[in-house]
Formats: C-alpha cells, structure tokens, sequence
C-alpha cells in the first residue's frame, strides 16, 4: 500500500498529459469524411459513425473506402484491420397506393457497407504533408538488442502498436519522430520501438503473459503498465535515456485506476516487466539455456 501510494501520489502531482513523440496526419477526425475512390463525402449518419470510428481508434485521416474500392486503387487493407459500417440506401419502385396522394411507389431499404480508413491500409498515399525530419540516430547497442530478437517490424502510417494475429510491431516512419518537450527524436524512437518489444514479448509462444484472472476488465491497463515499465528498463540499461523523465509517469497516469484499486499491481507489472526485459536481453545473448530460464 505504501509503495503503491507513492508512486500514485507522485504520478498525481500534476505530470502533464502524454505527448505523442512523432507527428500525427494533419488532418484531424472532425474534418469531413470522404471516399477515397468516389472523392464524394460520406452524409447524415454515416458522418458521424466515422467520426466517432476515427475517434476510438485514433484515425487522423478522414479518408475511407471499401475493401473493394482499396483494391481498385492498388492498395491492400492489412490482416486484421477491423472494419467501420456505414449504411447506404438502395432505391426501388412498387405500385403506387391509388388511395395515398402523397405515395410516388419510390422506396428505399437500408443496407450496411464495411469501410476501412486509409490508416488501416497498406499502398495509399500520406493524405496530407508532413514534417520530414529525416532518419533516427539509432544507438548501436539497440540496434544489436532489436535485431537479436528477430521480431517482424514494419514502419508505415502514424500509428505504434503490436498485432498479436500476424506476430507483427508496427511503427511510425521514423522520419515522423520529433521527440517532445523532455525527450529527443532518436530516444522517443527507441523508447516507443521498446515498448511495443515489450508487448511482444508476451505473445502465448513466448512469455504467454495473461493477466485475466488476475485483473479481469483491467487485464488492458496492466498490460499497458508492463510494456511501458519494460520500456523504462530497457532505455535505462542500454543507456539510451538514463534519467527520470515524466514521459512514462505521463503514460502510466492513464492507469491510475488500476493502481489505486490494487496495491499489488505495481508489483506485479514491475515483476512482468522485469522477466520482459530478461527474455529479450537472453535473445540477444543467443543462450538457449538463458531464454528457456527468463521465459
């Protein structure tokens, strides 16, 4: 309890909000909907619903098409890219009510298209410029340590993340890393590409990390923790950023919750987060005896 206070407290004392350490589509959700084959803008409700779409899941572009329309354009959405249903109106006639005035016999039936944005697809052009701030000075030391682990990394799109179903890290084009206010563009690189390291480092072929009995709804909250703990670690010991920052406070104070619900979680995501960072150092140290020991 006493641990969990403290760094509660401290996470509380006003760490400021997280900075997305590269730039994002200039784009923003709110700007129309469009389609990206037709150019025509999607109407009524179906500019809400991909609004909202783009807010949930972070979208920057207001771009969208079918999987079909993609295709036509030469693009491929990715697997396991989940789609947004829009609701379009088909037109038919009947024969006329003789006893209604007012009735035409036109009818319309409703019926539901899936869409993809243009974030979830791979061969469609940036929809709008950004900052070119060239390649990441990469520390030779995190080179050797991602390279060593063998994981699938493919860069594209504005959006870090580890996806569990094709065993694949996606990351930002470096030349989309700015840094922020307390951390360079090189670190906020490696210290993002860490994080999500340490996702994968939790698939079920590896460490099999599953936090649901131990903290049910919560089990995306720990996860999180660990991955930026793992984080942490890491830039501290391949010296990529040795001094406390608010960055990873800023973070985990999103999960706040979670750490005031359950005094023990802190431990337990700094145990996980630990055992991470000791599989993938194993890796890299090409000792089979070792990484069978971390896992």
């Amino acid at each position: 309890d006493t641990v969990t206070q403290s760094i509660t407290s401290a996470i509380e004392a006003n760490p400021g909000k997280p900075a997305m350490p590269w730039h994002r589509d200039a784009t923003a959700p709110l700007f129309m909907p469009e389609n990206a084959l037709t150019k025509k803008s999607y109407q009524g409700i179906n500019t809400l619903v991909l609004w909202v779409s783009a807010e949930q899941h972070g979208f920057r572009s207001p771009i969208w098409a079918t999987y079909r329309q993609f295709a036509e354009l030469g693009c491929q959405v990715r697997k396991g890219e989940k789609s947004t249903p829009v609701v379009f109106y088909k037109s038919f006639e009947v024969t006329a009510d003789p006893e209604n005035s007012d009735d035409d016999g036109q009818r319309r039936v409703a019926r539901t298209s899936a869409v993809f944005n243009c974030a979830q697809v791979d061969g469609f052009p940036e929809p709008a410029a950004i900052p070119d701030l060239g390649p990441v000075v990469r520390a030779e030391s995190f080179n050797a340590f991602v390279a060593a682990t063998g994981a699938v990394i493919t860069h594209g799109g504005d959006r870090a993340f580890y996806q569990p179903s094709a065993d694949t890290i996606r990351m930002p084009d470096e030349t989309r890393f700015c840094g922020t206010t307390t951390m360079a563009r090189d670190e906020s690189y490696m210290s993002t590409l860490a994080h999500e390291l340490g996702h994968w480092s939790g698939a079920k072929h590896r460490l099999n990390r599953d936090f649901g009995k131990r903290f049910g709804d919560a089990s995306y909250a720990a996860e999180e923790i660990v991955a930026e703990l793992s984080a942490a670690f890491i830039s501290a010991d391949l010296g990529i950023a040795c001094t406390p920052r608010a960055d990873h406070a800023q973070y985990i104070a999103q999960y706040l919750q979670l750490l005031k619900s359950d005094s023990r979680a802190i431990f337990t995501a700094a145990a996980k987060a630990n055992q991470a960072v000791a599989y993938l150092k194993a890796l890299s140290e090409v000792q089979p005896a070792e990484i069978a020991a971390a896992a």
